[in-house]
């Protein structure tokens, strides 16, 4: 760096901060005023266990210490010129009572109430300020932090010490003695209200923060769940659909030699149909195949076939394995479904089962498959269990998976206490391919 740039530098000094002393000292006005020149409402809060009790704490405290202020201010000389002080003892002691819903005004009044007593006061034990005054003031600057931002109650602060060394510097220039200057006892107590009620703010502003962080944490845990699953269906019906446009590939090229003298026109109707099928292969490939580039797992285990429900027997011993008591009941007339209500069916078990796993242990489970001539229903129920579940550390977010897959087939999920005080979850998948528009359907349930 040359030395023409440090110049400008420290010349220019950190942007956004006054350049020179002057600069600093003529922003301070548009600061205090832009920071203590209102009248905004700011009430304190309701705590959650004690609900109005500080509230009602803070009007006993303004009650007292107004009595404490009442017998101090009778030490004042009778003569003495001025406003009565039980005026000052009812507009300083009202103060405190303000600050419950204005702090920044309830301030300004009791920083004119301490100014004009002083102005006014002949209490030789007591000046400035007397111990009454003292404490509601303290009291009232502990509120303010409690509600605005550090740099305001400091400000506050500031100009309260300022008022006092004012009306210090008034008693000198008029040759009075100013008795027993508690200034710097009031500016002790002031500062540690000023600390104790910024750090409470500061403690609760983190909580609150916090809760929101968390909050937003299982918001977008949930979202990402949720899509994660999402994913996982599109790679499955990709696989799906893929093998099947491959099959009416293969299909249509093959026809024209299993016919005896086929036309023209067959030949030329099975080579657009091949044609067709293979350019909705490639496109399907195009937009889902990225989806299986994305995938964690081995490039076998990525395009093993999609499970069935022919292997539902497999998945119900893998569980059995575990020493889980799993009873199966098929109803209707078992026969092959629509590849995607198959996959869907297995996976809304397996899903069903792990959480059984998981959050019942000792329970017994159940499944049932019934086929209808336009559907199948799958309910997955399990009893109660006889012991606790240890805490599960994943996102707990299966049933959003499961009620997916049944929204992309236009069925329905329902879930739900049995009871017997178990669980039980029931799918119900149409066979008919559902329309277009609801082949996703958003649900009230549906974080994203």
């Amino acid at each position: 760096m040359t030395g023409g740039k440090i110049a400008d530098r420290l010349a220019g000094g950190v942007r956004g901060l006054p350049r020179t002393l002057g600069e600093a000292l003529r922003a301070v006005p548009g600061i205090l005023r832009e920071d203590l020149w209102t009248v905004a409402r700011d009430p304190l809060p309701r705590m959650r266990r004690l609900a109005w009790t500080p509230h009602v704490l803070v009007v006993l405290f303004a009650v007292l210490m107004g009595d404490l202020n009442v017998l101090e201010m009778e030490a004042r000389v009778e003569s003495a010129p001025g406003p009565d002080p039980m005026l000052f003892v009812v507009l300083q002691s009202g103060a405190v009572l303000l600050a419950l819903n204005r702090p920044i005004p309830a301030w300004w009044l009791s920083t004119a109430v301490l100014f004009l007593a002083a102005l006014f006061g002949e209490n030789p034990a007591h000046w400035p300020w007397n111990d009454g005054q003292i404490a509601l003031h303290t009291f009232l600057l502990f509120l303010l932090a409690l509600r605005v931002r550090p740099r305001i109650v400091v400000e506050a602060l500031v100009l309260t010490l300022l008022t006092g060394g004012l009306n210090v510097l008034l008693a000198l220039h008029d040759n009075t003695v100013p008795h027993r200057a508690n200034l710097t006892a009031a500016a002790v107590w002031f500062a540690i209200a000023v600390v104790v009620g910024t750090a409470l703010r500061a403690r609760r502003v983190a909580r609150t923060r916090l809760v929101e962080q968390e909050e937003l944490t299982a918001e977008e845990r949930a979202r990402r769940t949720l899509l994660e699953e999402r994913n996982r269906i599109a790679r499955e019906l990709h696989d799906v659909v893929a093998h099947h446009m491959s099959v009416i590939s293969i299909q249509a090229q093959v026809a024209p030699h299993l016919a005896e003298n086929p036309s023209d026109e067959l030949k030329e109707n099975l080579a657009g149909i091949r044609q067709n099928a293979v350019e909705a292969l490639a496109e399907l490939r195009r937009v889902l195949g990225v989806l299986r580039s994305e995938d964690a797992l081995a490039d076998g285990a990525r395009h093993a076939p999609q499970p069935t429900l022919d292997r539902l027997d497999e998945l119900v011993g893998t569980v059995r394995g575990t020493g889980i008591t799993i009873l199966t009941d098929v109803t209707g007339e078992r026969r092959a479904l629509p590849p995607g209500v198959e996959l869907s069916a297995f996976r809304i078990v397996q899903e069903a089962l792990s959480n059984v796993m998981r959050h019942a242990p000792g329970a017994e489970a159940r499944v049932e498959l019934g086929y209808q001539r336009h559907g199948l229903t799958v309910r997955i129920v399990n009893t109660a269990p006889d012991r606790p579940a240890p805490p599960s550390p994943g996102a707990g977010h299966g049933l959003l998976g499961m009620r997916e897959r049944a929204a992309m087939l236009g069925g329905e999920l329902t879930t739900g206490p049995a009871p017997d005080g178990g669980y039980e979850v029931i799918a119900v998948l149409p066979t008919d391919h559902p329309a277009p528009s609801a082949a996703v359907p958003e649900t009230a349930e549906d974080p994203v």
